[in-house]
């Protein structure tokens, strides 16, 4: 069965960067924030078995599945590759994760990050779209699908190879279009030319797309003065045809509110509109950043306690802002948390697990060249 697009809401609630306390997610901040949700008539909810060190499936169970009627909104959840290293883990992680939602049956279910190598050999090895269309008869997931960060050479022979894949979500923001890893723009393309539905992750890249400095974000507010940086980089995604929803992982009531207040009554780009995003696209590829967007892979697996993506961003900061010493002051606090760049050992567990495959390990010298430590 198909996706009926007209009951998805063209906003989901990303739950990859719920908002925390002292490292542990607020409960009842994300329940008032899946309230306001809620009750602006959308219901859309996306996590994953390793969001939050495996956190965010409970926080959806808490502030969600127990508190609304389960036929009142949809979630989903998904498989990862690198958790699996035998038939049986597939079993044992789905049922695990029904159990952490508190849920019968998944209303989409997506394998988790495929690219070229590790993750879609993983996936091939176990039969992992049979176990899928599996499930689906069993009831156990309504609609099966997958998460992309690879080729769009490999994007191709996948979804033509497997017809029961009935929606694709992958990175799309208008930075990434011409970006020459992402290359968001074929992916789409590959996508639009088979009308398969579309989920959008990072359409803010992180946060990236929120702000900018002053004489960029000019160029917004001469058009649209009321409207924030951010609802342009969702209004950019949302004017695509064939984009079934889009995610955003709010940490804030306040995001909360502007990304409510973007798709309420949603207005597309227009032409001047869609001119400006390209000039402001010119100027921001003009200055270099780290593609980071922020999604924390990197740093479960990091021996040395280096939070990999705050190093990132001092590091952006600093390129747009060289004097700014509010980002040394950062990064001398965060040093006192976590390790510093100049601990990297080399050893490339963050490289293997990187969607957006950037170079962490020479990234992280510079960073402490930079910082001096």
């Amino acid at each position: 069965m198909s996706i009926d697009l007209s009951k998805m809401p063209k906003l989901g609630f990303g739950m990859m960067r719920l908002p925390e306390n002292d490292g542990v997610i607020d409960h009842d901040h994300v329940c008032r924030m899946v309230d306001k949700y809620m009750q602006s008539g959308m219901n859309y909810f996306d996590t994953a078995y390793v969001y939050h060190g495996g956190k965010s499936e409970v926080a959806a169970r808490e502030a969600l599945v127990k508190r609304y009627p389960r036929d009142s909104f949809m979630i989903a959840t998904k498989l990862p590759a690198w958790e699996i290293k035998a038939e049986s883990d597939i079993e044992r992680i789905f049922n695990e994760q029904l159990e952490r939602c508190g849920v019968d049956y998944f209303d989409l279910y997506l394998l988790h990050s495929i690219e070229d190598g590790n993750n879609y050999d993983t996936y091939v090895k176990y039969d992992c779209f049979k176990w899928g269309v599996q499930k689906k008869a069993e009831g156990k997931i309504k609609h099966f699908g997958f998460s992309y960060h690879g080729s769009p050479e490999l994007l191709e022979e996948i979804v033509d190879a497997h017809p029961e894949i009935e929606f694709v979500q992958i990175q799309l923001n208008y930075l990434d279009r011409s970006n020459p890893v992402v290359r968001s723009q074929e992916l789409y393309d590959v996508l639009a030319k088979r009308n398969i539905p579309i989920i959008v992750m990072e359409p803010i890249r992180g946060g990236m797309l929120a702000s900018f400095p002053e004489e960029i974000e000019a160029k917004f507010k001469a058009v649209q003065p009321d409207k924030t940086v951010a609802s342009w980089a969702l209004r950019f995604v949302g004017t695509l045809p064939g984009v079934m929803t889009i995610l955003s992982g709010m940490s804030t009531e306040e995001q909360m509110d502007d990304n409510i207040g973007t798709f309420t009554n949603f207005e597309p780009l227009s032409k001047e509109e869609m001119d400006v995003v390209d000039e402001v696209t010119a100027d921001v590829l003009s200055t270099p950043q780290i593609g980071c967007t922020a999604c924390k892979y990197c740093c479960d697996g990091c021996p040395m306690g280096i939070s990999i993506p705050d190093v990132f961003r001092t590091i952006n900061t600093l390129r747009r802002y060289p004097d700014d010493w509010r980002s040394k002051n950062f990064y001398s606090g965060l040093i006192g948390r976590s390790g510093k760049a100049s601990d990297c050992i080399g050893c490339g567990q963050c490289e293997s697990v990187c969607p957006q495959h950037l170079p962490i390990i020479d990234l992280l010298k510079e960073a402490a060249e930079i910082l001096g430590q």
